[in-house]
């Protein structure tokens, strides 16, 4: 994690260059010195809450907004590192690979479902999406019946009970994307 003075100097740095401001001009809409800012946005200076307050105010954004810190460009999840969920059975294996976030809208799992096993998921928000990588499932929605080999998706409103099914003698793994558009 890096210092805050240094979170702060690049955020506004990145905002000033985005709206196409000069230090003078920033230094004329926040009421900070071109000299301060500059050191702010070098993260030589940690500047009081007073001061990031008035920048915030001239800018017009939220006080924490200079606070945040980038998001991580890469992120690599393995596997064996997940925790583990299971149904009563423990023939369904459920792995959070990205978990909700509301800025995302979406969570994508990674499921194992264990040789002739049946897993049934009850009514749920969202828009989900399903994607075979290795093994072949059958989705029951409805009164429907969906047969998924390796490759295959599926895409459907999981507004009513759904039951997954591995009609093999193997363990089938699926990508389950849940994606919440409101």
């Amino acid at each position: 994690m890096q210092p805050l003075a240094n979170i702060i100097g690049q955020n506004l740095e990145k905002l000033r260059k985005k709206r196409g401001f000069s230090l003078d001009k920033t230094a004329e809409l926040t009421g900070v010195s071109k000299g301060m800012l500059a050191s702010i946005e070098k993260g030589k200076t940690n500047p009081t809450v007073s001061t990031l307050w008035k920048i915030a105010m001239g800018l017009q954004v939220s006080f924490s907004y200079f606070m945040a810190e980038t998001k991580t460009e890469v992120k690599q999840v393995k596997l064996k590192e997940l925790k583990e969920f299971t149904d009563d059975s423990d023939h369904y294996h459920l792995f959070s690979l990205f978990p909700f976030h509301p800025g995302k809208k979406f969570e994508i799992y990674t499921i194992q479902l264990d040789a002739y096993a049946s897993h049934i998921s009850e009514q749920h928000a969202g828009e989900e999406y399903i994607l075979v990588g290795d093994g072949e499932l059958l989705i029951e929605i409805g009164e429907n019946q969906y047969k998924l080999e390796a490759g295959d998706g599926l895409q459907f409103s999981p507004n009513q009970q759904h039951i997954y099914t591995n009609p093999l003698n193997k363990t089938v793994t699926i990508f389950n994307v849940i994606y919440y558009p409101e």
